[in-house]
């Protein structure tokens, strides 16, 4: 607390929620595309074939509303519990691009914020790429504020307690109230290799292989507490959605919709499918989920029930404040209490030395030890 009695969010005089970006319309589909493949050569011809899965949905992803919505209920939560904290919204790919939520964050006299990126987990991918965007936008914006990013929380409460809640509500769904139900997990691929250097060798660092073993530990603590919850031992496995890239490039599996396939020959009759890579309704849940996976179950005879994400959750939301409250009490020489669940602790404020390696050599990044 500070000297008033109210939360101390010291040195931190603003929080940046940083996230992917998605198109608002469909003329932006294709741009958005190319800035998401920039430097792979893919052809316009090509990614307007991608950009199928977001026409479908009017050429619009939900993650900029989401994102919004996010920022709103932070706002309140911020004020409900008397913290003066300003939340800026910055994209990766797409408006509101970060170097201008930097360059306005700046014109408002920001020195400090920290960052909360909506990607729970430790890869190039959804961790390092952001750091290096953080360092590219640094780099562009002339006296912008310092930046800390927030530890990546897949084993925090205010994560996985929603992700209980939310297979519990679809066992409940279910005939027979899911008795007999798998609980497919299911979180975005990413090729094999990256898998492999996600994390660090540092011993400050997370352990490689990062981004696995950290699904698997979320996995198995939300299927513990279902458990306990219900008094049944559900079965449960961890599968992939979203792959794209060369076929030639190995990626993470199974699929989901190939694991469905195994699942119907092994009489499998009820599935719960738990976005658990995922933080609110991205394109891959309302698309590779909601749409063909389910189509998928439709056609095998499955009993498909799709659990919801964290979203805007008040637990999730509390989450971010807590996460701000912590980093700033560690930025103050403070020891903190840094609530993890699972099989494994909490990851580490900075990333360890040479964690989750870009693919492509040695780039800029901000916030971790060999920063």
């Amino acid at each position: 607390m500070n000297s008033a009695g109210l939360p101390d969010v010291s040195p931190y005089d603003a929080l940046l929620v940083l996230s992917f970006g998605g198109p608002e319309k469909p003329d932006d589909v294709v741009p958005f595309l190319e800035n998401v493949t920039r430097g792979r050569g893919i052809p316009r011809e090509r990614l307007a074939q991608v950009g199928e899965h977001y026409f479908l949905f009017g050429g619009k992803s939900p993650i900029n509303d989401q994102n919004r919505a996010l920022i709103a209920a932070l706002e309140k939560d911020f004020a409900d519990h008397g913290i003066d904290l300003p939340v800026y919204f910055g994209n990766r790919n797409w408006d509101p691009y970060l170097a201008d939520t930097l360059a306005e964050m700046t014109a408002a006299g920001v020195r400090r914020a920290a960052v909360f990126t909506t990607s729970a987990y430790s890869s190039w991918s959804s961790c390092r790429q952001y750091r290096e965007n953080l360092a590219d936008a640094v780099a562009e914006v002339p006296g912008a504020p310092v930046l800390d990013r927030l530890r990546q929380y897949y084993n925090h409460p205010g994560f996985l307690e929603p992700a209980v809640d939310a297979v519990l509500a679809s066992l409940a769904e279910l005939p027979g109230g899911g008795d007999a139900a798998r609980l497919v997990f299911v979180t975005h691929s990413i090729p094999t290799e990256m898998n492999d250097t996600s994390g660090s060798e540092d011993p400050a660092g997370q352990p490689r292989p990062a981004y696995v073993t950290q699904h698997r530990s979320a996995v198995d603590e939300v299927a513990r507490r279902v458990r306990e919850a219900t008094g049944r031992a559900h079965r449960h496995d961890l599968v992939y959605c979203s792959r794209s890239g060369a076929p030639s490039t190995p990626w993470l599996e199974p699929d989901v919709n190939d694991h469905l396939e195994e699942l119907a020959t092994d009489g499998v009759a009820q599935v719960v499918m738990v976005p658990i890579g995922f933080v609110s309704d991205h394109m891959e849940v309302i698309y590779d989920l909601d749409t063909e996976a389910m189509a998928t179950a439709s056609r095998l005879g499955i009993q498909a029930v799709r659990a919801a994400t964290a979203g805007v959750d008040e637990r999730f939301v509390a989450m971010v404040r807590e996460l701000v409250l912590e980093r700033a009490a560690a930025e103050r020489g403070e020891s903190p209490e840094r609530p993890a669940v699972g099989s494994m602790p909490a990851g580490p404020d900075r990333c360890g030395v040479g964690c989750c390696p870009n693919p492509k050599g040695a780039r800029p990044a901000l916030c971790g030890a060999d920063s």
